[in-house]
This record gives C-alpha cells, structure tokens and sequence, in this order.
C-alpha cells in the first residue's frame, strides 16, 4: 500500500459526515509499515463501535467507516472474515455495517459483512500455518493471499458507493 497522509485519509471518506470525520482520531501513521498493508484499518481508540477502512482506488485512496455490532457472535464457535478469509475464534469477528455513500447511506442504507474485530486484516494473511496445502513458497502465498484481501476490500468498497 502507498503511503497517506493525515490530510488525505480525512480527505478520502465517502460515507461519513463531516462532523464524524472531524471527531475520528487517526492511528499513528509514523508507526505504520505501509509495505505489509492492503489496506489502513483502525478502531476508534475511544472504545466506540466505530471503524475506518482506507484503501488506494487507482490512484485515489478511499476511506469507508464502519460500526461494529453491539451483539458479538456465540463464543466457542468458528468464524471467518470475509476480507481476509481466515478462519478465527467467533470472539476474533464481528458484524461491521457501514453507511452507503451519498444520499442512500444518508436515508439510512448500509452493507454488513463479518470482518476481523481489530480490522488488522493485513497482519492477519501474513500468519502463515506451519505447512501449507499448496506448497507454495511463503512470499508466493502472502502475495495470492494480499491479491485476494485486495480484491475483497474494493469489492466492499464498490457495493457501499453504489447508487442502486
């Protein structure tokens, strides 16, 4: 992923108000390796339900808020997110929904999909397990495994900006 700026996260988000952006608190971006992301994904460090997701559209970052479920899935049972298809503890996943941009999210239109609760994803696809069924090398699985989040993420994306 290419690097952002403070200005041009903020700048990206096309589901939020501008009270909202206002009030979202950035992570630290001079902490962040950009080479192992897909995407920036971060909860509100105020303990809200609240979520971010920016990710480069061609040469444009978008930037999508989410809101956590406020009923977690039953503990003890398996879960997958369906960005990074890995398969966790149900307490590892939860329900985001997200406003649909422009007027439909404003008449109260949203997209739910199960995504990782920490939305760290990309930290996720780069846990390999000790051996893997297609006996790729480890950079070759990280790279099909990075495509595939990539591909999920925009297709999320896509779904939360159409119009109909």
């Amino acid at each position: 992923m290419r690097e952002l700026t403070a200005e041009q996260i903020r700048a990206s988000f096309v589901n939020a108000s501008n009270a909202e952006i206002e009030r979202m608190t950035l992570p630290g971006l001079h902490e962040t390796v950009w080479s192992d992301r897909e995407f920036l994904g971060w909860r509100d460090p105020a303990g809200s339900a609240r979520g971010y997701i920016v990710h480069w559209v061609d040469d444009r970052p978008v930037g999508i808020m989410v809101r956590a479920a406020s009923s977690p899935l039953r503990p003890g049972i398996g879960a997958m997110c369906s960005l990074c298809h890995t398969p966790q503890p149900s307490t590892q996943v939860v329900m985001f929904s997200a406003p649909r941009g422009g007027e439909a999210g404003r008449d109260g239109n949203s997209i739910g999909t199960y995504i990782c609760t920490d939305l760290a994803c990309s930290i996720m696809i780069r846990i390999l397990p000790a051996t893997s069924e297609l006996n790729l090398h480890r950079d070759e699985l990280i790279a099909r495994r990075a495509a595939g989040l990539q591909q999920r993420v925009t297709a999320f994306t896509a779904n939360i900006l159409k119009t109909a």
